[in-house]
């Protein structure tokens, strides 16, 4: 996945730091010490979590074995390809969209002095690197063929670099996609805000795998990913702060719960 975009977005919410919050102030120091504890979080697992993970990798195969099946399904018609819902679904994924919705809620911070809209921005791009990343790695380490590829859901390429084609497992559209509705989703007071923060996301999904991009199981893979990081990110800050939630799109609301 192209980075370059979040990193500058990044950069951009890191350059004012100030004092609000007694223990966030999402700036790069901040960044730098969350990370190294995201980095070392296996290390801390207890068994509940090795089965979390467990299951996630049984499920995860089970899918699998349907993958073809699905594709088969979804190529007999391919006359929604550039329709709306599934192209807004890509685009919902796409590296730019993460940073333009970050860059949004940052600069709206930034000129506005709102920390809250700040905070948002942080932790959508926080959740987009870290999840990115994981996506990245794992896309490298398994090197499964697209289903464009035609060679069957079953041919992998273990450490393929330069061949995008052997880049399916995971999804990098989907982990962004559901990082970003996590973060948008756990930050709305409104329940039905919180539920339709994620309806891009399953579109993103729907997407790659009828655009035949992605077999089903990449992207349920990708979505966990997607879900999980985002959610270790804003828990890791609610637990340092009052929740500061969103409870208008538009105009832009924030409210902050000091209860």
């Amino acid at each position: 996945m192209r980075m370059k975009s979040l990193v500058f977005v990044f950069l951009l919410l890191t350059v004012c730091e100030n004092p609000l919050f007694s223990q966030n102030r999402y700036n790069i120091a901040q960044f730098r010490d969350e990370t190294v504890d995201f980095v070392k979080q296996p290390a801390k697992w207890e068994g509940n979590d090795w089965l979390k993970l467990g299951l996630v990798g049984a499920g995860t195969f089970l899918v699998m074995q349907a993958d073809q099946p699905i594709r088969d399904a979804l190529m007999k018609d391919q006359s929604y390809y550039r329709s709306f819902p599934v192209e807004f679904g890509r685009l919902w994924g796409e590296t730019y969209t993460t940073a333009i919705v970050a860059g949004a809620f940052g600069l709206h911070g930034l000129l506005a002095d709102d920390k809250s809209t700040k905070k948002v921005g942080f932790e959508i791009i926080q959740a987009a690197l870290y999840s990115g990343g994981i996506t990245s790695v794992l896309k490298f380490a398994f090197g499964r063929a697209r289903p464009f590829m035609n060679n069957g859901s079953a041919d992998y390429q273990p450490f393929t670099l330069l061949d995008d084609g052997f880049h399916s497992l995971p999804s990098g559209h989907s982990t962004l996609a559901f990082a970003l509705s996590t973060v948008l989703s756990r930050n709305a007071q409104s329940n039905t805000l919180k539920v339709l923060a994620y309806v891009p996301a399953v579109l993103t999904v729907f997407s790659r795998a009828y655009q035949d991009y992605h077999w089903t199981s990449d992207c349920i893979l990708s979505a966990v990913i997607g879900y999980a990081v985002a959610t270790w990110v804003v828990d890791l800050h609610d637990q340092k702060e009052a929740p500061i939630q969103v409870s208008s799109v538009y105009p832009l609301t924030i409210r902050i719960n000091l209860n």
